[in-house]
């Protein structure tokens, strides 16, 4: 009897992901003057010291937390400010709070998934193989040894973390971040003099950052931007000194346009709606922005049903290009494939920049074939970088690390929501796999041969249409049929668990058995008989 093939794993069904949620514009304060700049820096100043301040308070609460101590720190705020500049100043507290509570569960998940399969792996004889997607023993003695001493100390973390955790404490850098921290031990790595850095570092600390209100004048009272572009500043009661217009406010010289999404922007300040504003510096050019952004309005969503009428574009995401390919409603590929390259080598700008030019390249082509949708895989390689897994295998850990599926994503989402276009995530399971099996080798001609990746665009794309990736193979032949008689078993579009395995029918499976023998020995259906079925034919499938 055939070895019996393992269970696929339930496949999820596709669905419309949601869009953005906010919008972030900006535009450079150009052409401030030097008193300009030393009020800003005396405000932000004084307001990044009362954040720091407020924000060390909420950790020392923890648990503790209430409205009553939320309202004892606001209160203190205020005296120092005004009530709204305290409002901004806990509202960011209490958003880094829980941030890096989200961050420090996400630390114990990660801790929990490598000292499992750390256990698993030194529960295996050495240079033991991997089964079930599960990897094998260890190589070698010395090794075996080696992760037993880096299971204890992976334990120790988590259980430090872990009462961390129940504590409520967490471990937060305010302003520029672990990183710009730890690049103070080391400034000849990080390319900066002790000066740069310290710069820098206070910079990443200041506070002028406003919460927009609905109702009041052009949508902040703190930070106000007229549709003319003339921004101010209401002053915190100990730099009222600084004012140069009433009510303790001080105007800057500059004005700002928006170049992108301004009249959106403009709307929304001459009918008073809530926008938020958040100036900073950047210290390596010396530059002042303003940024401006807001809650975005729920957009219709278009029936799943609706996008698969129509064509659509299945895209496959690797480590330097998108393999995208267009499908017609039926799940048939349409014309040639396309490849989108971009290069995530280099500084966070560039890798932002390459991924921008390769989606608004891919969206060029979405609006000129005329689809109303797109299709990806919903990935997250979360538990499949950690290097208790993969073990030696650091450059397929690199690749996956590569891979820039979050960014992506987001970036992607955005981007079609301004050229309403839809995106279907679907189930990344068996994608490549069964492209590369069923299609790969139909879509190549001699002249355009297609890659592995090209065979997994059209299979998400087919996912994402309700239509099965995998393809029915060729009749038996001759000799082991009734002479070119039936195909392997083929369910209905509609049908359940079509994705699944066929599943084998015991028993003889031709004619040749002898009279009595075999499953439906006493079935009329299994006769030799006119229109009837045959023993030999598998039966549909089904859940």
């Amino acid at each position: 009897m055939a070895e019996q093939r393992k269970q696929l794993r339930q496949i999820a069904r596709p669905f419309v992901a949601d869009g953005p949620s906010g919008v972030s514009i900006r535009d450079r304060l150009k052409g401030l003057t030097s008193q300009d700049e030393k009020v800003l820096r005396a405000v932000g100043e004084h307001m990044g010291r009362l954040a720091s301040l407020d924000l060390a308070r909420r950790v020392r609460d923890a648990l503790d937390h209430s409205t009553d101590t939320w309202a004892a720190r606001k209160r203190d705020l205020t005296a120092e400010s005004s009530s709204r500049w305290a409002g901004s100043v806990t509202s960011n507290t209490h958003d880094q709070w829980g941030l890096a509570r989200r961050s420090q569960h996400q630390h114990l998940t990660s801790l929990d998934a490598g000292i499992r399969m750390i256990r698993h792996r030194l529960s295996l004889p050495v240079g033991g193989k991997g089964s079930g997607g599960k990897p094998g023993g260890y190589r070698s003695r010395q090794e075996w040894f080696l992760k037993t001493r880096r299971l204890a100390v992976l334990e120790t973390v988590h259980d430090r973390v872990r009462a961390e955790r129940d504590a409520g404490g967490v471990s937060v850098v305010r302003g520029g971040g672990r990183r710009l921290l730890k690049a103070r031990h080391n400034l000849t790595a990080a390319g900066k003099t002790k000066a740069q850095w310290r710069e820098e570092w206070e910079a990443s600390r200041w506070f002028l950052t406003a919460d927009g209100e609905s109702g009041k004048r052009h949508g902040n009272e703190t930070i106000r931007v007229t549709p003319g572009g003339e921004v101010s500043i209401k002053l915190p009661a100990p730099l009222a000194e600084y004012a140069n217009a009433r009510h303790g406010r001080y105007v800057l010289t500059v004005r700002v346009s928006f170049p992108h999404r301004g009249e959106e922007w403009r709307d929304r300040v001459a009918c008073n709606r809530a926008v938020a504003y958040r100036i900073h510096r950047n210290t390596s050019s010396g530059r002042w922005y303003l940024d401006a952004s807001w809650t975005r309005k729920d957009l219709p969503v278009v029936p799943l049903g609706t996008m698969r009428a129509g064509r659509v574009i299945g895209i496959d995401m690797n480590a330097d290009h998108l393999a995208a390919w267009l499908l017609e409603g039926h799940g048939n590929p349409v014309g040639a494939p396309r490849r989108f390259d971009y290069d995530l080598t280099g500084t966070a700008g560039h890798r932002d920049a390459q991924l921008r030019l390769g989606l608004t390249q891919l969206l060029h082509w979405a609006k000129a074939t005329g689809v109303r949708a797109v299709a990806i895989e919903n990935l997250d390689f979360t538990d499949s970088k950690t290097r208790e897994k993969h073990g030696r295998k650091k450059r397929f850990r690199q690749l996956l690390s590569g891979i820039p599926t979050g960014r992506l994503r987001a970036r992607l989402l955005s981007m079609c929501a301004e050229a309403d276009i839809s995106v279907i995530a679907v189930d990344p399971a068996y994608t490549s796999q069964w492209g590369a099996e069923h299609w790969q080798k139909p879509l190549t001609t001699p002249r355009r041969p297609a890659s592995r990746h090209q065979a997994a665009a059209v299979a998400i794309g087919r996912r994402s249409l309700g239509h099965r990736i995998r393809r029915r193979t060729a009749p038996p032949h001759r000799d082991k049929s009734d002479h070119g008689g039936h195909r392997t078993a083929r369910a209905r579009p509609d049908t359940r668990g079509s994705e699944e395995h066929r599943p084998r029918v015991p028993g003889p499976r031709t004619r040749s058995a002898e009279p009595g023998r075999g499953r439906n020995a006493v079935d009329q259906d299994a006769q030799d008989r006119s229109g009837r079925p045959a023993e030999h034919v598998q039966p549909m499938l089904s859940l």
